[in-house]
C-alpha cells in the first residue's frame, strides 16, 4: 500500500536527534513554558521573518488567541464580520465563531482553490474588521489588490497559515505577510509535531503581549490575570521535536514541490482536473495535492483497489455542516462543486520516485 502520509517514515528521518532531544528535556525537569519553548519560538520568529512568535496548544487556538486579543484590545468586538473563504476547514470558521465574530463566505477561485481576492470588496460592510486569509492546500494567497483593499477599510489581514509554512509571496514567507498568523503543528502538517501543537507570528508588539497572556490564563505575571484566558500552551517536548523538524522544512517542502511537478506534468487523464503549479514555485509547498474528477468515488475506489490511498480534503463545506444549520441553504456553487470533486494524493517526502510513478500510472490508466 502507498500511505497517503507515512508519519512514522517521516519522524523516523529525525529519529536520533528526535530521541536525544526528547531525552534532554524529559532529564531536566522543566516541562511548560522553558527553554524549549523559548527556542523554538526565536527559531520561528527567524524563520518566518516577524518580530513575535508565540506557541499554543494547538492551530485552532492559535486563530481563536489571535482575535480574542484583537477583541481585548478594543480593535475587534462581538457582532462584527471577518471575511473568510467558504470553501476553508471548519477550524478557520469556529476561530471567528469561538469569539462571536460573524464569518462572512467569499467563494474561491476555481483554479487555485484559494478565497476569490476580486470577490472581496462586495462583502465587505460598515461591521467588516478583518480579512481572515487560508492558505489552502500549501499555496499562499495573497497580492496588492488585496493589500489594498484592507488599507482602504481599515482591515486587519489574519492569515490561517495551518498548511503553508515555507511558502512564499514575493520572497516574504506566509505568516509575515498580513498582520498576525496562526499555524497548525498537527503532526500531518508539513512542519508537524508529536501531538497537537500550534503557533502564531506577528510584527505587533501589543498584540504579541497580549496573545501570550491570553494563552496563560490571561495572565503575564503568576497569579495576576489580567484577561480571562484560556490555557493554550505548547508544551517543552512538542517544542523541542518542532525545533529539529523546522531545520529540514525548506528541504522537505523541495521534495514535496518536485512530486507535484512530476504530477502535473506527467498525469495526463482527461478525467483528472489538476491544480495549477504557480509559474513561482515558492508560493506552493504542496502540503496536499488535490486533484478533481467528476468521478470522485469511482477513482477513489479503484486507487484503494490498486493499493494507493487517497483522503477527501474536505467532503462537506462549512456551510453544509450541521454545527452551522443556520447556513444550510445557503447557495455557493463553486465551494460545492470543489467539496463534491476533490481528491488528495499521496505526496510527502518520503515518498520515493517509484511510488510516485505508480501513482501517475494508475491515474493514467483509469476510465
Amino acid at each position: 500500500m502507498i500511505k497517503f502520509l507515512d508519519l512514522q517514515k517521516i519522524n523516523l528521518v529525525h529519529q536520533r536527534e528526535i530521541e536525544e532531544r526528547i531525552i534532554n528535556t524529559f532529564r531536566s525537569g522543566w516541562y511548560l513554558l522553558g527553554d524549549e519553548v523559548k527556542t523554538f519560538e526565536e527559531n520561528l520568529l527567524k524563520y518566518i521573518g516577524s518580530k513575535y512568535a508565540i506557541g499554543a496548544a494547538n492551530g485552532l487556538d492559535a486563530l481563536r488567541l489571535i482575535f480574542r486579543a484583537y477583541i481585548e484590545l478594543g480593535i475587534m468586538k462581538p457582532g462584527d464580520e471577518v471575511i473568510v473563504p467558504a470553501n476553508t476547514y471548519i477550524a478557520s470558521i469556529l476561530a471567528l465563531t469561538d469569539n462571536g465574530l460573524v464569518p462572512v463566505l467569499v467563494e474561491p477561485d476555481v483554479r487555485n482553490y484559494n478565497i476569490d481576492i476580486s470577490g472581496i470588496e462586495k462583502k465587505i460592510s460598515e461591521k467588516t474588521k478583518g480579512i481572515l486569509i487560508v492558505h489552502l492546500y500549501g499555496r499562499t494567497v495573497f497580492s496588492q489588490e488585496l493589500k489594498n483593499i484592507a488599507q482602504k477599510y481599515n482591515l486587519k489581514i489574519v492569515e490561517d497559515n495551518a498548511q503553508a509554512i515555507g511558502s512564499e509571496w514575493k520572497k516574504i514567507k506566509t505568516g509575515n505577510l498580513g498582520d498576525a498568523a496562526g499555524f497548525s503543528f498537527y503532526p500531518g502538517k508539513n512542519l508537524g509535531a508529536l501531538g497537537d501543537a500550534g503557533g502564531i507570528t506577528t510584527n505587533d508588539e501589543e498584540l504579541s503581549k497580549a496573545i501570550r497572556a491570553l494563552a496563560n490564563y490571561g495572565s503575564n505575571q503568576k497569579y495576576i490575570n489580567i484577561y480571562k484566558g484560556l490555557n493554550s500552551r505548547l508544551d517543552e517536548i512538542q517544542a523541542s521535536v518542532l525545533d529539529i523538524k523546522l531545520k529540514y522544512i525548506d528541504e522537505e517542502n523541495q521534495k514535496r514541490r518536485q512530486i507535484a511537478k512530476r504530477y502535473t506534468k506527467e498525469i495526463i487523464n482527461s478525467e483528472i482536473i489538476l491544480p495549477e503549479f504557480p509559474e513561482d514555485e515558492n508560493e506552493h509547498v504542496w502540503h496536499l495535492f488535490v486533484i478533481r474528477t467528476k468521478q470522485r468515488e469511482k477513482l477513489q475506489n479503484y486507487l484503494t483497489e490498486n493499493k494507493i490511498q487517497t483522503l477527501i480534503h474536505y467532503p462537506i463545506p462549512p456551510h453544509k455542516q450541521r454545527a452551522y444549520k443556520e447556513w444550510n441553504e445557503m447557495s455557493l456553487p463553486i465551494t460545492e462543486q470543489i467539496h463534491n470533486e476533490v481528491l488528495s494524493l499521496p505526496i510527502s517526502p518520503v515518498m520515493d520516485e517509484s511510488e510516485v510513478g505508480v501513482v501517475i500510472e494508475k491515474l493514467n490508466l483509469f476510465k
